[in-house]
């Protein structure tokens, strides 16, 4: 909105100049939503205590998190609206790309909610069965990959994906884009939602990918960079930017009561927003196989989880990790959880770094 109402203000003051800049948007919009997220946190905690609305502790995980009973929930709530308001603040109102960001962000956040809502106000079990969250999150990947279809914001490269470590292949993948996004969506929101287990773990892995994210959007829309680095050149891609930008300075403003000891969960809302928005971003960059990489520990903690099943499904209850997802391994193990933790973003660093790195390796 700023930059819709004062950009075209530029001749009357440099001030107004500054808004033309993406950068300089950048900056704002990540200050903006960390601002938001630091005042607005507090008072969403006071009231989901008013309202008992506070986490119950699952069977399945170690015992020393009967201690965090009655920690407040739905700390997604705050990245949701930080996010959108910094957002709405900052970029170019006319820019598809973002609008598609924030959809998919909503959505996958709405998701989630209904989920926390279900377990821990009407007090249902766990909440949604496993096959229905798994059903609402296909069709949620396959709404957003036929939007970006049939309706893509940047025409020419609609149905196209980007090789690791290639340059200059373009593959094609037509009506199959559609599965293939919806793959992606799906595989992003599973695997930060099963890694959200620990104070600050998952938001602090995500703040990681997504810093990475408003780099690499950056790059992809402009063309000079993104023909030197030999990568798909988006234009209004750099839009982006400042949507990821705004998604991690709300991460940042709630991981400051998120962090151990938590004050507040992310919950679903949050894990499954963070999720839907990263893989949506991913997909608009061309940059879904390199999602892998950047995203390194919510692939290990996903691949934990599936081994274990088929370890203890295939040979007789056998099982790989004495509890999956792998931080859980780790707890059982003794070590710290905030030691656990900082491990794991610096583990999810180095992924960032390798991802970065791999540009130059084409």
């Amino acid at each position: 909105m700023l930059y819709n109402l004062l950009a075209p203000l530029k001749d009357i003051s440099i001030l107004f100049n500054l808004f033309r800049y993406i950068t300089f948007r950048i900056g704002g919009a990540a200050v903006t939503s960390f601002l938001f997220a630091i005042v607005l946190t507090p008072i969403l905690i006071t009231f989901l205590k008013k309202k008992g609305v506070v986490s119950n502790v699952r069977e399945d995980v170690p015992e020393r998190h009967e201690a965090k009973k009655g920690t407040p929930t739905m700390g997604g709530l705050i990245i949701l609206f930080a996010t959108v308001i910094s957002v709405l603040l900052w970029v170019d109102l006319t820019n598809t790309f973002v609008w598609y960001a924030v959809f998919a962000t909503l959505l996958s956040g709405i998701l989630g909610f209904f989920d926390d809502y279900v377990k821990d106000v009407k007090r249902s079990s766990n909440g949604l069965l496993i096959r229905q969250k798994l059903l609402w999150q296909i069709l949620l990947g396959l709404a957003i990959g036929a939007f970006l279809y049939f309706f893509p914001p940047y025409p020419a490269l609609k149905d196209t994906t980007e090789i690791l470590f290639i340059e200059e292949i373009v593959i094609r993948l037509g009506f199959f884009y559609i599965f293939t996004s919806a793959i992606v969506i799906v595989a992003s929101v599973n695997a930060i939602n099963i890694t959200d287990g620990l104070d600050g773990l998952a938001l602090g892995g995500s703040i990681i990918v997504i810093s990475v994210f408003t780099i690499l959007a950056y790059i992809t829309g402009r063309v000079d960079f993104s023909n030197y680095l030999k990568i798909f050149y988006l234009p209004g891609a750099g839009e982006l930017s400042i949507f990821c930008a705004a998604f991690a300075g709300s991460g940042l403003g709630l991981l400051w009561y998120n962090s151990y000891p938590s004050q507040i969960f992310l919950g679903d809302t949050g894990s499954l927003a963070l999720g839907g928005g990263i893989g949506a971003v991913a997909i608009m960059l061309k940059k879904e196989a390199l999602l892998f990489i950047v995203g390194g520990i919510f692939v290990i903690e996903a691949l934990s989880v599936l081994m274990q099943i088929v370890s203890f499904r295939w040979f007789g209850g056998k099982r790989i990790f004495k509890m999956a997802p792998l931080h859980h391994h780790f707890e059982l193990l003794g070590w710290p959880e905030p030691k656990i933790v900082t491990r794991f973003w610096i583990t999810g660093i180095i992924f960032a770094l390798v991802a970065l790195g791999s540009f130059k390796i084409r």
